[in-house]
């Protein structure tokens, strides 16, 4: 067998489809050993106190335990975006499988079709799991291109009553500011505007010192040249969108995602919920890469829900 061959043939087995899924947890109790593993291990412990010694498991409730300690019931899911979901748990993978490998989302509609359940459990469903998608990352280094993205539709285009009455251009959109490091991570930020002040704050805290900065050439990157970072942009009001190496196409193909997806699977989501919508593509764009194992992709994002949690009260609110 050729090398070439080889590589495509560990590239497949990286990747496992919905159907080894569902095979691999048939079964309710299957789906919650699986959680279980990754909050605990072997040895089941107390969610509410920490406590290890007085662990009664509950015979006709599956996953579900009695501790001695704080003397409450308590499960895997217990402190987590899924506490007091009544959802199977199968469903539960099912939505995350779907989350960490659809490249551009999934809308609640499609969602509720697929685990037949109303499009608001749905709905619901997936902001719990993007709840998960929104740790803070080490920062960035290297080459870093940094670019800002607005998403919404045209004021032109509104009806009257939706229009913001800001004019033109960013005017009634959210800004979304974002870093990419060749060939490594990505970090998205949904802010109220683009100016030099949220500019320098969000690169001084997202990139190393001494990394290189490529942005384009609006006025609020003026003051990275400052920031004791190598500062290179890009001037595409006369044409020049790549100087060398010096562009900032990288970051670009993510707008170009996060913009599919807004427009073509969610149709536009509120300003008020841009922070989880952004945080799950960058997730997706983090921890979604075809070189890491599918099974990887899911246990980084149930391993991300320790100690988030929501109401529906607080999603509508």
């Amino acid at each position: 067998m050729s090398s070439t061959n080889e590589t495509r043939r560990k590239r497949r087995a990286k990747t496992i489809s919905l159907f080894e899924l569902m095979q691999e947890y048939p079964t309710e109790e299957s789906a919650i050993r699986y959680l279980e593993r990754l909050t605990w291990g072997d040895d089941p412990f107390c969610t509410r106190c920490g406590g290890t010694e007085k662990i009664t498991p509950q015979k006709r409730h599956i996953g579900r335990y009695w501790c001695g300690d704080c003397r409450r019931y308590f499960t895997c899911r217990t402190g987590t975006p899924l506490e007091s979901a009544k959802v199977d748990p199968r469903k539960w993978l099912f939505a995350a499988y779907l989350l960490v490998t659809a490249r551009k989302g999934i809308s609640s509609m499609q969602l509720s079709k697929e685990l037949a359940v109303t499009q608001t459990t749905a709905w619901y469903m997936l902001h719990r799991l993007r709840l998960a998608c929104g740790d803070e990352l080490q920062a960035l280094r290297g080459t870093v291109e940094v670019d800002e993205a607005y998403l919404g539709g045209k004021e032109l285009n509104k009806h009257e009553d939706k229009r913001s009455g800001v004019g033109g251009g960013p005017g009634g959109k959210q800004a979304v500011f974002g870093m990419r490091e060749r060939g490594g991570r990505v970090e998205l930020k949904a802010v109220d505007a683009i100016n030099q002040r949220v500019v320098t704050e969000l690169i001084h805290d997202g990139v190393e010192v001494g990394s290189n900065v490529y942005t384009d050439a609006a006025s609020a990157y003026n003051p990275v040249t400052g920031l004791f970072y190598t500062h290179e942009a890009v001037n595409h009001s006369i044409g020049e969108y790549v100087r060398g190496t010096v562009h900032t196409n990288s970051i670009e193909s993510v707008w170009a995602v996060l913009k599919r997806g807004f427009h073509g699977v969610y149709h536009g989501w509120s300003k008020k919920h841009t922070r989880a919508y952004v945080d799950e593509f960058k997730f997706r764009l983090n921890e979604g890469n075809v070189e890491i194992d599918t099974k990887d992709r899911l246990d980084s994002l149930f391993r991300s829900m320790r100690g988030k949690t929501i109401t529906y009260a607080e999603l509508t609110s």
